[in-house]
């Protein structure tokens, strides 16, 4: 237990400091972001180790062995990490400042509002580039509404991976908890794609991200229904969420997304361009596809309104004395 403040209660400052403060760019300047070292660990291993499909179960072995690595050498740091710093009087604020830069709701913030900026001056190149850096699809042709659609689609699966979900798993498991789903799930994003190159080697990765993110997934979209209430849509999204969530591609990604769509009274979703090659991909929900940037800028007035309900949801659960889950 810590020392002073309980589990809850830290996370709930983390979520704070860096809703305000975000990640210091003279950190990441100088010494990287926690995630970029985990992007380096999961590089070295596949180049490595992954056949890139020539050995299909070698791949798949060696996928395994190297993420169980980094989680139980993560996991078990971590851990100790915080039995320790349990034993400090302020230690609790280490922690704190750790969780702090393994949620990202303020840089999703900022990502998604460069886009929204760039569409409001019709400045579609610009467009153009701020959502290639939150997207994976191609953006070099999209036109209005479908970097707008790109971006509000990001806004939402981002919000359960980047925000409800490592506050879920801190609430479950601590600082080793959040750690150990950021590392699968960066996982995941690296190498979690049905191409030659990872299907094998990213399988654990994928399948293991998809556990983990059942839960939080869910609860984005439920949180995304509340948040809809003030504009009279909740209704709406709580149907489309559960009339479209489980059409999408990804068991998870379909539910906060669905419950955008509902909650703007848009569809998203639809085909799209990865790598060149044109996937087929489900429409959720029932109005316009053709989205803009008063339509951007509503998801984000939207993704506000939830962290708020979450700010609610973690201190109540801190004045009911929750050490956790």
């Amino acid at each position: 237990m810590l020392v002073g403040l309980n589990t809850t209660w830290v996370l709930l400052g983390a979520l704070a400091l860096e809703g305000v403060a975000g990640y210091p760019v003279i950190l990441w300047r100088s010494i990287g972001h926690p995630v970029s070292w985990i992007g380096w660990y999961l590089n070295l291993g596949e180049a490595r180790l992954n056949s890139h499909g020539r050995h299909p179960m070698r791949d798949l072995m060696s996928g395994m062995a190297w993420l169980a690595l980094g989680l139980i050498s993560l996991g078990g740091f971590m851990w100790f990490l915080s039995v320790a710093l349990s034993q400090l009087a302020f230690g609790w604020l280490l922690e704190l400042l750790i969780i702090a830069t393994l949620v990202a709701s303020r840089s999703l913030y900022t990502h998604v509002r460069e886009v929204y900026a760039a569409l409001s001056q019709a400045n579609i190149d610009d467009a153009r580039q701020k959502v290639s850096l939150i997207v994976g699809r191609n953006t070099d042709t999209l036109e209005e509404h479908a970097i707008a659609r790109a971006a509000v689609e990001s806004l939402a699966e981002n919000a359960s991976d980047g925000v409800i979900a490592p506050l879920f798993w801190g609430l479950v498991a601590g600082l080793p908890g959040i750690a150990i789903y950021k590392l699968v799930n960066t996982a995941d994003s690296m190498w979690g794609h049905r191409n030659g190159q990872y299907e094998w080697f990213g399988k654990t990765a994928a399948r293991l991200d998809d556990f983990l993110n059942l839960v939080p997934a869910r609860l984005t979209g439920l949180l995304f229904c509340l948040s809809a209430v003030p504009k009279r849509r909740g209704a709406n999204a709580f149907r489309v969420m559960r009339r479209d969530a489980s059409t999408h591609l990804s068991p998870n990604a379909g539910w906060p997304e669905a419950a955008m769509a509902g909650a703007l009274d848009r569809r998203l979703g639809g085909p799209r361009q990865y790598q060149g090659q044109i996937t087929d991909g489900v429409w959720l929900g029932d109005g316009s596809e053709d989205l803009d940037a008063n339509d951007l800028r509503e998801s984000l007035h939207l993704y506000l309104v939830m962290l708020g309900f979450v700010v609610v949801m973690v201190a109540i659960i801190g004045l009911l004395g929750g050490q956790g889950l």
